[in-house]
């Protein structure tokens, strides 16, 4: 049975952490965009510049392991895993930005939910990947994930009914139809994230 060298600098872990802290900002803007008396011009460029933030970190991700011999674990994990984080915070950028290009004045209030979601989601993972250490561990993290994201789907359900009940005018529905399905896409992709780190706990098992 061959023996598996791990570094012990924690580079990467420092890494995916501050990628994590990222969504969570993420998230929180989104919900604030979300409300009633939001600015959405205000929230829109916070937004962004926490896009930003979140791409120089992944892009630190990247070149660290362009750069490093002996990596904590495999690479092509690693850049799964950088690219997912990555991908959760453009799909919250992308309901911002909509938010903002559509002008949607009312939102319905099942989107509350989704939001609240994406933020348990953003902690969860934030608490998670200093962890990454010992993936192992992590079970109970992507066990509630996909919790939350079988819950997410039944709203997300829910939502579309509610569009398509005659309530909101045409226009209303096709722009809202977009945000609600990014708001869905966003959601998934945290679970990828979580299927990312199980698949890196098998391995390191």
């Amino acid at each position: 049975m061959g023996l598996k060298f791990r570094p012990n600098d924690t580079t990467f872990y420092d890494l995916f952490t501050e990628s994590a802290q990222h969504l969570v900002k993420g998230a929180a803007l989104l919900a604030e965009m979300l409300g009633e008396a939001a600015d959405h011009e205000d929230v829109a460029r916070r937004m962004r510049e926490a896009e930003h933030a979140a791409d120089e970190t992944t892009h630190s991700i990247f070149k660290r392991v362009n750069s490093t011999f002996v990596t904590p674990f495999d690479r092509e994990d690693i850049y799964s895993l950088g690219s997912g984080l990555d991908d959760v915070m453009d799909m919250m950028d992308e309901v911002v930005d909509l938010i903002l290009l559509y002008e949607v004045a009312v939102l319905p209030p099942e989107l509350s939910t989704q939001a609240e979601i994406l933020q348990r989601c953003a902690e969860l993972t934030a608490e998670s990947m200093p962890k990454l250490q010992s993936p192992q561990s992590l079970e109970e993290y992507w066990i509630e994930i996909n919790r939350l994201e079988n819950a997410g789907d039944k709203n997300h359900r829910r939502t579309l009914a509610k569009l398509f009940s005659g309530e909101y005018k045409t226009i209303e529905v096709l722009k809202l139809k977009d945000i609600v399905e990014s708001l869905e896409e966003a959601i998934d992709a945290f679970e990828k994230v979580a299927n990312i780190v199980e698949q890196i706990a098998v391995k390191e098992s």
